[in-house]
């Protein structure tokens, strides 16, 4: 299978103009060479250890969720290690593809299966994604004759080779009405043509069009659920879900463990921006700053944190289904056994020697009697204490 053909696939379950504006998402990588994608390798992110992984598999096209290259490059060199990736992916062949903001967005992306975790419920979009009409706006006006339209259509259609759409419609003594629709970068030019005809340009009008949400696709998703559950249920529940032994909580002011959750309202990843000022229960997001987790808690609602990627990884499984049954038998797609986030759990080490890790500190006394020795050196030497300043 071409690579052409498989990133019409992708594109089939996702579609790029979901993303958000400020992603780059789609195709990053395309080898020169053309060849048959027979392994693909689905990851969160590209790092060196899943690049390893990628080129023991012989795989022909990377699929990293987080776009490994994001910010615009303006030399490949060895010291940048995501720019020694895009060189390694190119010297191999491979291509790499990420879709992000987009399996976030598309509904029964990551954000719904993020809100099923915890249960079915009434799920809603909380940062609703709108569709571009093909064009941004519409010019009205109203000619005398047949004659007048004609010439002003030829005229506008003419203009920058935009490709126009008009309708008109006449009635009797007002005229023919003619409605175009245009692109933004067309406008000037049209309503600059139309000026120099007299009855259109004294009755023109200028209009917006609005843009039309796209129903269930957007960032975030908000769920009542159909059974409500206590918060340390909810734990349970997000815990297994993700396949973590270990999720942080922060519990709403008059919350407690046995408080039960009715509404909750997720976003993977960093989801602060799209969660900030939504009632719910409770929050359930990769990760917030501190100031962000304060104020959600000061407003009543419960935060479970999973850390950044853990919030997205167990959706890789699913989409590894519905990208298999679209393609042929003889393309393997497999899921990164080499991906992981990079923070990880560690184990309380106290017992081993010379472990600086979680170290206690040490005991009230022990501090007392240090500052006692210190405070009987000084007064041996003679020396006297400045006072603070």
């Amino acid at each position: 299978m071409q690579l052409s053909e498989v990133v019409q696939t992708l594109e089939q379950l996702a579609p790029l103009s979901l993303a958000e504006s400020w992603d780059n998402v789609g195709l990053l990588v395309e080898p020169s060479a053309p060849r048959p994608v027979k392994t693909i390798l689905l990851t969160n992110d590209l790092t060196e250890a899943v690049m390893d992984e990628a080129e023991s598999l012989s795989c022909d096209l990377i699929i990293s969720y987080h776009p490994p290259l994001f910010r615009p490059i303006k030399r490949l060199v060895q010291r940048d290690w995501k720019q020694r990736l895009a060189i390694r992916a190119l010297e191999a062949g491979m291509a790499v593809f990420s879709p992000h903001t987009s399996w976030d967005s598309v509904r029964g992306g990551v954000n719904d299966w993020l809100v099923g975790g915890l249960g079915s419920g009434h799920v809603s979009v909380l940062s609703q994604t709108f569709r571009s009409p093909p064009h941004s706006h519409r010019l009205e006006f109203t000619v005398k004759s047949g004659e007048e339209l004609n010439a002003a259509i030829e005229e506008l259609k003419s203009c920058d080779g935009s490709t126009l759409q008009h309708s008109s419609n006449s009635a009797e003594n007002k005229g023919i009405h003619v409605s175009f629709t245009c692109s933004e970068s067309a406008l000037p030019h049209l309503v600059q043509t139309l000026s120099g005809h007299t009855v259109p340009s004294q009755s023109l009008t200028v209009s917006k069009l609005e843009k039309h949400p796209l129903s269930g696709h957007g960032q975030g998703r908000a769920s009542v659920l159909d059974q409500p559950v206590t918060v340390a249920t909810a734990v349970e529940k997000m815990k297994a879900h993700l396949s973590l032994s270990h999720l942080r909580l922060a519990l709403g002011t008059g919350q407690s463990l046995e408080s039960l959750v009715q509404t909750v309202a997720v976003c993977a990843g960093s989801g602060a921006s799209v969660l900030n000022g939504t009632k719910a229960d409770l929050y359930v997001t990769g990760e917030m700053s501190h100031h962000e987790v304060l104020d959600a808690v000061a407003s009543g609602t419960s935060v479970i944190l999973s850390d950044h990627s853990n919030s997205e990884r167990g959706f890789l499984f699913i989409f590894r289904e519905r990208l298999a049954v679209r393609l042929p038998e003889a393309v393997s797609v497999l899921v990164s056994q080499a991906d992981r986030d990079p923070l990880q759990q560690r184990p309380n080490c106290d017992h081993r020697p010379n472990c600086g890790l979680l170290r206690p500190d040490p005991p009230l006394r022990e501090l007392t009697e240090a500052a006692e020795r210190k405070e009987h050196v000084i007064k041996s030497s003679g020396l006297s204490r400045s006072p603070r300043r």
